[in-house]
């Protein structure tokens, strides 16, 4: 399914994240930076070597990567040639700023790609894996923060949710279909 805003074509596929051939993915990292399992674990297999170091070099700078926050490296072997990483928030019952968190990943992630004139972007599912974060909740924050940013900025040509299961996957279709 696919919605226009302003000139952005937004999509929800079902998919592999690793195989987006858009400018950057999204990689829903762990603080750590060092890759880790599901989606993190993933990219740091597909796209090799490269992005480690990158993400190494990023640690030594500036430590941990803080939940909400994101960071930028290579795409490495990945078709992508960018990989921003955003840490999303462990679900614990929404009482601990959990929303404003995930908010935070995917207005930080589409700032970082502006700022790297980045043009077309594949985003996960940030939270809704290990991270238990519930997936309807989820997939209104990442829709409506997406479109948000797009309105109030013109510098996204194509803006792809990437959903690695069945449930996720018609959850977005149906949250993206509301919008105008």
């Amino acid at each position: 399914m696919d919605k226009k805003i302003n000139q952005t074509i937004i999509e929800v596929i079902k998919g592999n994240i690793t195989k987006s051939q858009l400018d950057c993915i999204v990689n829903a990292a762990n603080t750590s930076l060092l890759g880790g399992g599901g989606v993190d674990g993933a990219i740091h297999r597909v796209g090799g070597k490269a992005i480690l170091d990158e993400c190494i070099k990023i640690r030594n700078k500036q430590g941990n990567c803080p939940v909400g926050e994101a960071v930028i490296t290579t795409g490495g072997n990945l078709k992508a040639k960018y990989v921003i990483h955003t840490v999303g928030p462990v679900w614990k019952g929404g009482k601990n700023n959990e929303a404003e968190k995930l908010k935070d990943c995917y207005m930080n992630c589409m700032k970082l790609a502006q700022n790297n004139h980045i043009r077309s972007i594949s985003i996960p599912n940030i939270s809704t894996g290990i991270y238990s974060y519930p997936k309807v909740e989820a997939a209104n924050i990442a829709i409506q923060s997406v479109i948000d940013f797009i309105r109030r900025n013109k510098s996204m040509l194509h803006v792809q949710f990437v959903c690695f299961d069945e449930e996720n996957y018609e959850i977005y279709e149906e949250k993206l279909k509301r919008y105008a």
